[in-house]
């Protein structure tokens, strides 16, 4: 792209997708409300993960094509149709769950209380089920009923976005959730390249574009029996396999000037 227009097109690229992510989640949520009260529980569910699904992979498209990002989230695919699971990612980034979401059609979602009672996205949330994680005790139950109804849980291992290299201290709710499902927990690698929406970074400050995003399939762990032995094992295989992933670099600069 000519220099001159690079800059202003970034910004047009950043505010015109942001800018739609508003008025996906506000038109389902719009129709998600009426639709929690109208439907059984089983078919809202399955609206609701479906409308998000579809929404999100609006928004993800639009990023593509507007070369925001690059993104490269096949490898999700190949979980469609399997048991069900505890999905376990890395967080760097606000997008990471989003983007998750546009790759699997039955996912439910553990999702911080505030967010779920928040205009854009609350109504949504609670149509297709999602997990609030107000109090540890509901928490944990409500995902071990979902997972035994056959559903994919997306649960971050730290808890909140990554704010050290390569990865936070992991909390324990993965492996206590899997345990008492007697699911297995299925790691997924996110990779980016961009601070852009980690930890701190204002919403509306412009990122240097395009943006690489990928996600790797990593490594399938059993239902553990000892929970805190297998925290550490968890957290020990993030430290491994993402060492040198795209992140490194600004994690440690951002630790290197804190």
């Amino acid at each position: 792209m000519w220099r001159p227009l690079k800059v202003p097109y970034e910004y047009f690229a950043l505010y015109s997708s942001l800018t739609l992510l508003g008025l996906i989640c506000l038109a389902w949520s719009v129709l998600a409300l009426p639709l929690y009260f109208m439907l059984p529980p089983k078919v809202g569910t399955q609206v609701g993960r479906a409308g998000i699904t579809y929404g999100f992979r609006l928004y993800a498209w639009l990023l593509s094509i507007t070369r925001t990002y690059y993104l490269d989230l096949s490898a999700i695919d190949g979980l469609r149709g399997g048991p069900a699971l505890i999905l376990a990612p890395n967080h760097p980034a606000l997008i990471d769950a989003l983007l998750i979401l546009t790759r699997h059609p039955n996912v439910v979602c553990v999702m911080k209380a505030r967010l779920m009672n928040n205009v854009f996205l609350g109504a949504g949330s609670r149509l297709a089920r999602y997990v609030r994680n107000d109090s540890s005790r509901l928490m944990i139950k409500a995902s071990v009923a979902h997972l035994k109804d056959g559903a994919v849980l997306l649960l971050f291992p730290e808890g909140t976005r990554t704010t050290r290299q390569p990865i936070n201290a992991l909390a324990g709710s993965v492996g206590l959730i899997a345990k008492r499902a007697h699911v297995p927990v299925q790691t997924l690698l996110i990779e980016t390249d961009s601070p852009f929406l980690s930890k701190g970074w204002p919403l509306f400050k412009r990122p240097a574009l395009p943006i690489v995003y990928r996600v790797r399939l990593g490594k399938r762990f059993d239902p553990p029996a000892d929970v805190a032995a297998f925290t550490a094992q968890l957290e020990q295989y993030y430290r491994d396999a993402l060492h040198g992933a795209l992140q490194s670099r600004w994690l440690e600069s951002e630790r290197l000037i804190g």
